[in-house]
This record gives C-alpha cells, sequence and structure tokens, in this order.
C-alpha cells in the first residue's frame, strides 16, 4: 500500500509565506519521484493560491474541515462541494482540536463525513485519546468508541482514510512507544471489519509529533499507511524529509 503524507498547516500561513512553502514543496516534487502521496492542507484563505502553485505536480489539496451541509446560512462555514470546487481531493474531520475547541460530536462528525463523501472528497477521520484516557488504560476502548460513531454506513478505501492522533501527542514533542503505535493501529484495522468496505485497503496515518528524526522509525511500523504531520509541515525541507522517510 503506498503510504500517505498529509500536511495539516492548521491556522498558520499568510499568502506570502504559505505560497513560499508551497512552492518550494513543488519544487521538490518536480525534481525527483515521490516516493509516498503527498497532501497539503492550508487554511482556507490559501487554498486556491497553493492549488495553482501545485498545479502540475503530484502534490493533492486538502482542506481542514467542512460544513455537513452543501450551502446554506451557515456564516463562516465551508462545504464539501466549495473545497471540491476550489481543487481539494480531501478534507480532515474529526481533529481532536475541532472536537475540543467546537465541541464536536461523533455524530456530527459522522454527518460531516457524509456531506465530503457526496461531494467526491476521501474524508480524513481523526481519531485518538487523551492523556487522562491512556493512563487509564482506555486507548483502545476509545478509539474503537471515536470510529464506531463517527463512521457512516457505506464507506470505503476510495473515501476514507483514518488518522491515529494520541492528544497528548499533538505539538508536544512527545509521541508513544512503537509498540503502542503498533497497538492501536493493528485494533484499528480489526475494528474497521464489518464497518467498511475492504478494511485491509484502507490507509491508517500515524499523528502527533511526527518530525524527520522520528519518521522512519514510526512510518515503518506494521499498519501505518502514512502520516498526519502538524508543526513539522510548516517547513518545506522537514516536511520532505518526513516523505523521503517511507523509504
Amino acid at each position: 500500500m503506498r503510504k500517505l503524507i498529509a500536511g495539516n498547516w492548521k491556522m498558520n500561513g499568510l499568502a506570502a509565506d504559505g505560497l513560499a512553502l508551497a512552492r518550494k514543496l513543488a519544487e521538490c516534487a518536480a525534481a525527483e519521484p515521490l516516493p509516498a502521496d503527498l497532501l497539503l492542507c492550508p487554511p482556507a484563505t490559501l487554498l486556491m493560491a497553493v492549488r495553482d502553485a501545485v498545479a502540475g505536480t503530484p502534490l493533492a489539496l486538502g482542506g481542514q474541515d467542512c460544513h455537513t451541509r452543501p450551502h446554506g446560512a451557515h456564516t463562516g462555514d465551508i462545504s464539501a462541494a466549495m473545497l471540491r470546487d476550489a481543487g481539494c481531493s480531501h478534507v480532515i474531520l474529526g481533529h481532536s482540536e475541532r472536537r475540543t475547541d467546537h465541541h464536536e460530536t461523533d455524530a456530527l462528525i459522522r454527518a460531516k463525513l457524509k456531506a465530503a463523501r457526496e461531494a467526491g472528497l476521501v474524508a480524513i477521520l481523526c481519531i485518538g485519546e487523551t492523556a487522562q484516557q491512556r493512563d487509564a488504560g482506555a486507548a483502545l476502548e476509545v478509539v474503537a468508541r471515536q470510529l464506531s460513531g463517527s463512521l457512516p454506513e457505506g464507506m470505503g478505501a476510495p473515501s476514507l482514510v483514518i488518522a491515529y492522533e494520541p492528544v497528548w501527542a499533538i505539538g508536544t514533542g512527545r509521541t508513544p512507544t512503537p509498540a503502542d503505535v503498533a497497538a492501536v493501529h493493528t485494533h484499528i484495522r480489526a475494528e474497521l471489519k464489518g464497518k467498511v468496505a475492504a478494511p485491509g485497503d484502507i490507509r491508517i496515518l500515524y499523528g502527533g509529533s511526527v518530525k524527520p528524526m522520528n519518521a522512519r522509525a514510526l512510518l515503518h511500523i506494521a499498519n501505518v499507511d502514512g502520516a498526519l504531520v502538524g508543526g513539522a509541515s510548516l517547513n518545506a525541507d522537514d516536511f520532505w524529509a518526513i516523505a523521503q522517510a517511507v523509504v
């Protein structure tokens, strides 16, 4: 299975630095073959500019969230159809920062996944436990519950990617041990059976303080099919080095 390296820029990037980052990655992609699929998820204000900067390269474009409805009176929101129209092929949904900061429930995230599928987008569903839940020995239970609650019926590999992001590892510099990552990813793979079509074809990404120095170890763990990269995706050299680590 070809790995996917996705960069979540979060709420970072004005026009000048966002375009510089996209253009540098486009130059890297044009200079040598990509060992993995690469996806850039900038803030909505930069989507079209990044789309144009990476046009003609293998780099794909994604959004960071979408509304459940295709249009309507939803001030400040963006629909999956709008993301598709802007050139996106993917959208990140259910990120822990959305679950926490915006109080998003599994039911809401499930509705967003349905909207993404209807618009022709690949949904990257984020799941993961807090430090308290892991310390209580509930990590596997939490990811299974989030997975079950957030997945609409009829999802499959063409429209779904799973990203395991332990909340306590996001932006902290801490990462689980390889054994911990392997255990959760294996559990997720098992939980997908009976919930999605062709569960063995679903890519499961690891996210949470992925950096060039730990990427190779993380990306070669069983059932790790790529990475969802946060802070390191804002540096072209670091993001490219993570992509190269799949080899």
